[in-house]
């Protein structure tokens, strides 16, 4: 009993230490408060840490359960030590980016209920608890969203993003009713339990149907995706935090919950029908944009796509990878964004850019050399003898694509863009089969058919981006619809509007 306590408690330490920051926030100011939040936030990284060697260090062992209605797991202590990674770098960066503006105090407070709901979401065990973790994010998140409370676009996606919180709850709700009800128990763990003694009810099969509906509310697919993208109004850390952090939850749930999923095929085609249709979309919008930010953020909203489709897919190793990988980018992107800024001014000083050579596109040689990586990494997995199905080295090739399809410069030859091409695709499809080899505690289970769907899809977006890049004037209507993310935020800001009015501009605006 004496050293089964400590192993209950240290998944639970990080959620602890990061909700003292209010107390903190209470008691210091200035440069002291961000070195006591930087301080607290080491510690619960080191926590999280040594829960993660802990479960390392004895597989297939359960932990015991950290309080009622809490459980730790592989999964949740890989994501958790991401999180408090995130968080301890984000806090670093915001005593500098802040330093001088009011409320910083309000900052670090909320900044750490933020990070303390989320391992608390990522221990929960139970409806009630993964409900309720949920929710105090969102509703603590939205200190951040509105720390400049004279920006009308941030109160603006402040207040989209609570309606369509308050929906995903609500569905929430009707999928913990409907399981609970079923089973006579609101727990996860007996949940997967009894999925595996046998088919779903078609209670359950509704239950996973509300998860799913909830959990695209929560990660901005399109069409509710307008507040993820009117969310550059706030400070660029909480940019980080958000699209790096907060917004891959669905997909943790999603994992998590991965029996549910399975035994409810309508559940899985609705994530690989709104997966696919955001990413293709999304990633057509993404190629219009001028600014570093929304540029992010759409990218933000197609990898979402991306993610709950492989989800869909029943790829989970690969989705929690494309997880793990993607909060590194985009929080390295957001809190580098002022380098581009500068690059561009140092290019200025050296003398005006053609637009002939900016313009030029690398399509027909990155496409070949997209190409040749397909085979060279579809080689590197028949060597590896790999469980895989044969048609996810052609889907991930495609997926990726979109961070390749950049413009350059004259200087830059056919020949360089196919070799970069194919070395890129073959590098990140060589890491993947590596990551596979982790214990990261997920188990796959591939639909053929779906993926034969998916694959389609993903070239029909390659096929658009290179047309969406020529400057053809045949094509600059859908230049334009792209441009405007083919208009479907307005249309959803007028219903929420009208739906749940609100003043969205600053008191003092005439």
């Amino acid at each position: 009993m004496s050293t089964s306590l400590p192993l209950a408690t240290l998944p639970l330490l990080p959620a602890a230490l990061m909700l003292a920051t209010p107390a903190l926030a209470r008691l210091s100011t200035g440069a002291r408060l961000w070195r006591s939040l930087q301080l607290i936030a080491g510690l619960a990284l080191l926590a999280a840490l040594l829960s993660l060697g802990l479960q390392l260090t004895r597989p297939g062992e359960t932990l015991p359960a950290p309080l009622p209605g809490l459980a730790a797991s592989l999964t949740a202590a890989w994501v958790a030590v991401l999180v408090q990674g995130l968080g301890l770098v984000i806090g670093v960066f915001s005593s500098r980016y802040l330093e001088g503006e009011p409320g910083q105090p309000r900052y670090v407070a909320a900044l750490g209920g933020v990070l303390a709901s989320v391992h608390l979401l990522l221990l929960a065990d139970h409806w009630l608890v993964l409900i309720a973790a949920w929710a105090a994010v969102g509703l603590v998140l939205q200190r951040l969203l509105c720390f400049y409370a004279d920006r009308p676009f941030a109160l603006l996606a402040a207040h989209k993003k609570r309606l369509a919180d308050r929906l995903a709850d609500a569905l929430l709700i009707a999928a913990a009713g409907l399981a609970w009800h079923e089973l006579g128990t609101g727990s996860l763990s007996e949940l997967r339990q009894q999925l595996q003694a046998g088919p779903a009810a078609l209670a359950l099969q509704a239950s996973a149907v509300c998860l799913v509906l909830a959990v695209m509310l929560r990660t901005a697919l399109l069409p509710v995706h307008g507040w993820l993208i009117q969310v550059m109004e706030a400070p660029t850390p909480v940019s980080a935090l958000l699209h790096a952090g907060v917004v891959n939850l669905g997909g943790v749930v999603l994992i998590r919950l991965a029996p549910l999923l399975e035994a409810a095929p309508l559940a899985r085609w609705l994530l690989v029908g709104a997966g696919l249709a955001t990413a293709v979309l999304a990633g057509l919008a993404m190629l219009t944009r001028v600014s570093i930010k929304l540029r992010l953020a759409w990218s933000t909203v197609a990898q979402m796509g991306f993610m709950l489709l492989e989800c869909g897919l029943g790829l989970y190793t690969l989705a929690l990878l494309h997880l793990l990988g993607h909060s590194l980018y985009k929080a390295h992107s957001f809190l580098a964004a002022s380098g581009a800024v500068d690059d561009t001014r140092s290019r200025l000083l050296r003398g005006p850019v053609p637009m002939a050579s900016t313009a030029s596109l690398i399509g027909a040689p990155l496409a070949a050399g997209v190409l040749l990586g397909v085979l060279l990494t579809a080689a590197v997995q028949g060597l590896a003898l790999s469980a895989w199905p044969a048609w996810w080295t052609a889907l991930l090739a495609l997926a990726w694509a979109p961070l390749l399809w950049q413009r350059t410069t004259d200087t830059t030859g056919s020949w360089q863009a196919a070799c970069s091409g194919a070395a890129m695709v073959l590098a990140l499809g060589a890491a993947a089969l590596l990551g596979h080899q982790l214990p990261l505690g997920v188990q796959d289970s591939p639909d053929h058919a779906a993926g034969l769907v998916a694959l389609g899809g993903m070239t029909l977006l390659y096929a658009a981006m290179a047309l969406i890049q020529r400057q053809h004037p045949a094509l600059a209507s859908w230049r334009r619809r792209s441009y405007a993310g083919f208009y479907a935020d307005e249309l959803v800001t007028r219903a929420a509007l009208r739906l749940w009015p609100t003043r969205w501009t600053p008191s003092s605006a005439t």
